[in-house]
């Protein structure tokens, strides 16, 4: 299948068909003053998000790799500017939108409306309407005239590592004629417009009329089973586990929530299977004759039939694998078998909520450190059957599956439709049926949410992940069950809704906190409970730090009571940035420049967000396995036995200076504009020799001379400590530690090896031996010291070992910053008193 070249006023298409029938290729060429409209998938590749929105570069890649997609084409995005330039649009839609109150649901729903209206009575130029008509007759003529094609939206910020839109730009399947295509083509143009994906433009900070959108015309598989597939474990973060969820009929019926499918949790490197859930599954989305779909109710005994075989669900996960490998990054995948038994890939797109998925969020709402997904002696991701340690008391009320990870404790406010959402009050919580892209406003005031159906890639979960509240869904009766002003415990990371004991004061017509509640522990001294969310901040003289990663969470974050941020991580966005090319393929092919202003884009969105508090990057450190996962990584990656140890850190700058050299044009970029608070940190150094190579290269690139600007290393090799002072005499102004790999290396214990799991402990005395002396050395040094893991969040002990050790920061992600401020003042408050009895005359 070729391109449809259209001159204004004409349209002039050359189409030719390989003998095989199997695949079109291009025989058209863009000609000087024409405008590109309509592409085949085999024409397109993963870096034509510009022209074909994500939905639609992914199905290019998908189709070049040689993966079975169904044939299409993309009506691409030069053909929805040509139709708002041909009726003027954009100015009229920049009038409605900009400037209105995006928290206003009745004023965002006005001008939404107008929006559609907009698109609704426009023209389509002739052009582009003989193109669709062309593209279509081409792609169905083997068929039939009038055979069935899914007509899907692709907006140009859709399904990339920074958005998913979930759900939000419609979708119409089963579409017959090519009168209809060109309807359900106007219709998903309009949809660009709803409500829910205006405010979800707003909130992520997207333009509005700017923003184009392309449309996936792609031939309909008449699926008997389908469902999606996550090639990493979403809720818990486990990359060794694919997850498959799936019911009949078309895939519709598990992306919308509306059932709840069966699921599979297979080991990604053994293809074993995990965990397999046969649940209920009400209905089935169907296609109907000529056009549209249809739902149907299933039988009891075909409700609980599994959707998949164990080998058809391996099968698929062999599937999702080779995609995840053909992309270098994890994959959310849509896939169908049809009537014949052949299994179809329908979409793949980055997985955006990766990063809270896993660490810090694994933890229990109390504060608890059972491992996520699992209790003792369970396989990972296993559902609990057990109640959290220390919480037997409480009963719980309801199991399901954890679409986002985390907990609180609240009122239950039950909304039977959107029409009830002034009900739900800030900081309850949401339980409902199922929530839809319309719901997004009134899921952000919700301190969790608790749903009747869904799966792990219903619009809940997804959502829920995106924007960090913890939800539990799929549970079956949340509905009939949950009382309305009960006040509950939701654990998500295990799947299950507790009660949460008598009602505080004031019962359910309290006025609920801002934020999500966690459930603390009493102070670790005897002393009161942890405050309530309501009071100012808990005054630490050790500052609290925060991690981050993904500039999504900048709004959220920014206004947290926090001193700046200790690690910002660097992976999540270069990965965005090199748009999963490995870094040495875009110098080979000269596009070095290209990532230079992809990371100093999200590194100026970090910095500015939280101007003046000081923010830490830490520099790539992607290790040869990793790497190599990347598109062209096999031709620069040597295979390592032990990446973990391995060719890494500072000494990978010091092999491959032009790589390194690029991330720091991106930084001083930052500088340039101004943003004065962004300062670098080395991950694995090793040697002194190391470290002064690598001062070098910062020096050339002008950084050492920024006033105020600051080099930190990371301190998870032993070797630093017996390093300190010459590092101090480098110009070195603090270290991070980083307790994951200081542990292992102290131990010897492999974190990636599940063998050794019980001997990788970083309260372990060795470890803390190590930071006794580790710290005040630093400071008798003048270095700063902080540190970036997880152990002072969660472990008393912990806070309270480096606080007595005089450490400067402590660093921990989102969800763990309240109760590490608690934590760490408890152990300042008992450190004083000490000191105070210590110091006062004995009677």
């Amino acid at each position: 299948m070729g391109c449809a070249v259209v001159q204004r006023g004409r349209a002039e298409l050359t189409w030719s068909v390989s003998s095989t029938g199997a695949r079109q290729q291009h025989m058209a060429s863009e000609k000087a003053g024409a405008l590109d409209l309509v592409r085949p998938f085999s024409s397109l590749r993963r870096g034509d998000f510009e022209y074909a929105g994500g939905k639609g570069a992914n199905l290019g890649e998908l189709t070049a790799a040689g993966l079975p997609v169904p044939d299409g084409f993309v009506i691409g995005a030069p053909a929805y500017e040509a139709f708002c330039a041909h009726n003027h649009l954009r100015e009229g839609i920049a009038a409605l939108l900009d400037g209105i109150d995006f928290e206003d649901t009745a004023a965002l729903q006005g001008a939404s409306a107008q929006a559609r209206s907009l698109i609704e009575k426009a023209s389509v130029p002739d052009a582009i309407a003989s193109a669709v008509g062309q593209a279509y007759e081409t792609l169905v003529g083997s068929m039939d005239a009038s055979a069935p094609v899914a007509v899907r939206s692709s907006a140009t910020a859709e399904d990339t590592e920074a958005a998913s839109f979930a759900g939000m730009n419609e979708t119409f399947l089963n579409v017959a004629g090519s009168e209809s295509v060109l309807d359900a083509v106007k219709r998903c143009w309009r949809s660009l417009f709803g409500s829910r994906t205006v405010y979800y433009r707003a909130v992520n900070g997207l333009s509005q009329a700017g923003m184009d959108i392309a449309v996936v015309i792609q031939r309909q598989i008449a699926s008997t089973r389908a469902g999606v597939m996550f090639t990493v474990n979403p809720a818990t973060g486990e990359r060794d586990e694919i997850v498959i969820e799936g019911s009949f009929g078309l895939g519709e019926s598990v992306v919308s929530g509306s059932v709840s499918p069966d699921r599979w949790v297979i080991d990604k490197r053994t293809f074993a299977l995990r965990i397999r859930e046969v649940r209920r599954k009400e209905l089935a989305m169907e296609s109907v004759p000529g056009g549209g779909t249809v739902a149907r109710d299933l039988s009891e005994q075909e409700a609980l039939r599994p959707a998949l075989s164990d080998d058809e669900a391996v099968q698929v996960a062999r599937l999702g694998l080779q995609i995840e490998r053909h992309y270098g990054a994890p994959q959310d995948t849509e896939w169908a078998f049809d009537e014949t038994g052949a299994l179809w890939m329908l979409q793949s797109r980055p997985i955006t909520t990766l990063g809270r998925a896993g660490g810090g969020a694994g933890r229990l709402p109390d504060g608890s450190g059972a491992p996520a997904g699992a209790a003792a002696g369970a396989p990972a991701g296993a559902p609990s059957e057990l109640a959290a340690p220390g919480t037997s008391d409480f009963k719980i009320l309801l199991r399901g599956l954890g679409g986002a990870p985390g907990g609180a404790t609240g009122t239950v406010r039950i909304l039977s439709s959107l029409k009830e959402a002034g009900k739900l009050g800030d900081g309850e919580i949401l339980v409902t049926h199922m929530t839809a892209p319309d719901w997004v406003p009134v899921m952000r005031r919700a301190a969790a949410i608790v749903t009747d159906s869904g799966g792990m890639t219903c619009h809940a979960a997804i959502v829920s992940r995106e924007l960090g509240i913890p939800c539990v869904v799929g549970t079956g009766q949340a509905t009939s069950k949950l009382r309305d002003g009960e006040r509950v415990i939701v654990d998500a990371t295990r799947g299950i809704v507790r009660e949460a004991g008598s009602q505080p004061a004031g019962g359910p017509a309290s006025a609920p906190a801002r934020a999500p509640a966690p459930v603390l522990p009493p102070s670790p001294d005897g002393g009161a409970p942890a405050r309530p969310p309501a009071m100012a901040p808990l005054p630490t003289a050790t500052k609290i730090l925060v991690n981050l990663s993904e500039p999504s969470q900048i709004e959220k974050v920014r206004g947290l009571p926090v001193d700046g941020v200790g690690l910002l991580r660097a992976e999540l966005m270069i990965l965005e940035a090199l748009e999963n090319e490995h870094p040495r393929a875009l110098i080979e092919a000269g596009r070095g420049q290209e990532l230079v202003r992809r990371m100093a884009s999200q590194l100026e969105a970090f910095a500015a967000g939280f101007q003046p508090r000081p923010i830490t990057y830490r520099t790539i450190d992607f290790r040869t396995n990793e790497f190599s996962g990347l598109h062209g990584g096999e031709r620069f990656e040597q295979r390592e036995s032990n990446p973990m140890i391995g060719y890494r850190g500072a000494l990978r700058y010091l092999r491959e200076p032009d790589v390194f050299a690029l991330e720091l044009e991106a930084i001083a970029r930052v500088w340039d504009a101004g943003l004065r608070n962004l300062h670098v940190m080395l991950p694995f150094v090793r040697t002194v020799g190391e470290l002064r190579r690598c001062r070098e290269m910062i020096a050339d690139a002008g950084l050492l001379r920024r006033e105020g600007f600051e080099l930190w290393v990371m301190a998870e090799v032993p070797s630093v400590l017996f390093n300190l002072a010459d590092y101090a005499a480098l110009g070195v102004a603090g270290i991070s530690i980083g307790s994951n790999d200081l542990t292992q290396l102290l131990l010897g214990a492999d974190r990636d090896n599940p063998a050794l799991a019980e001997t990788f402990d970083e309260r372990d005395q060795a470890v803390q031996r190590y930071l006794r002396e580790l710290i005040p050395t630093a400071r008798e040094l003048g270095l700063s010291t902080s540190i970036c893991g997880q152990a002072p969040s969660v472990h008393p002990e912990y806070a309270e070992l480096l606080v007595r050790a005089g450490i400067d920061a402590i660093s921990v992600s989102v969800d763990a910053v309240e109760r590490t401020r608690m934590l760490v003042a408890s152990s300042e408050r008992r450190v004083l008193l000490e000191a105070a009895r210590a110091a006062a005359p004995r009677p």
